[in-house]
């Protein structure tokens, strides 16, 4: 019994090394994040270069915090739950024909795994095997492709979207109220690149990937991003009162 549960906890450990069990949470997260900074930098960038009071530039970037972490939770919340419906369906055609042609879903199993490199026998024993266990479980995760891992969470994607996209909008929200008036659109921009590079720094680190491409990744799409609305901001040059 000792021995199978320190054989468990190596293989907790040994997953534990591995990043793809963050990868729903972590996309929801940085999508959140990336698009509360640029959002709304980019939106009090454009309102900035259009004019010449602090108070419309404040309300323009608030009104867009809170209407943006709103749209993206309520967004994330409904495209994954469809994710989800289709996830559910799925496992619901696998159950009924299971249960009406057994024998041709098993060598169906048989055939995915001799696919995958195994041995003609050895993959029918395989597939009947797994059956025996968990017939329902084999085929969801080796013929739909759906587990743990991957499987759609509307609730986690919904709050990983709406709090990442609050804390990164309210970073340029800030600057819009603290920063001097007379160059506050370059301040924003300057201040969202650093927040893009910190973003980018940390989802980096925290997915295991290469730190310098997810920056530079994130840094050269926000300032396409904001450079396109300031320049749309200066072509109108309405003096917002």
């Amino acid at each position: 019994m000792k021995k199978e549960a320190q054989k468990t906890g190596e293989i907790d450990d040994y997953l534990q090394n591995h990043y793809i069990h963050r990868s729903n949470w972590l996309r929801a997260a940085v999508l959140g994040a990336n698009d509360g900074i640029l959002s709304t930098a980019s939106l009090a960038i454009g309102v900035a270069a259009a004019s010449d009071f602090r108070e419309p530039i404040v309300l323009a970037t608030l009104a867009g915090l809170v209407a943006g972490a709103l749209s993206m939770a309520a967004g994330e919340y409904v495209s994954v739950s469809s994710q989800t419906d289709v996830e559910n369906a799925d496992i619901e055609r696998e159950r009924i024909e299971l249960e009406e042609m057994p024998e041709l879903e098993m060598q169906y199993l048989a055939d995915i795994y001799e696919k995958r490199g195994l041995k003609k026998e050895t993959a029918l024993l395989v597939a009947k095997e797994f059956t025996e266990n968990d017939a329902l479980a084999a085929h969801v995760r080796d013929e739909l492709g759906i587990n743990e891992i991957n499987q759609a969470n509307p609730i986690q994607a919904a709050f990983a979207s709406g709090a990442a996209f609050t804390i990164g909008g309210l970073l340029p929200f800030l600057v819009t109220l603290f920063l001097p008036l007379e160059y506050l659109e370059y301040s924003i921009y300057g201040f969202a690149i650093i927040f893009l590079i910190i973003l980018g720094a940390l989802a980096a680190k925290a997915g295991g990937s290469k730190i310098g491409i997810a920056v530079l990744r994130i840094t050269f799409w926000g300032t396409v991003a904001m450079g396109i609305t300031a320049l749309v901001g200066h072509l109108f040059n309405v003096n917002v009162v």
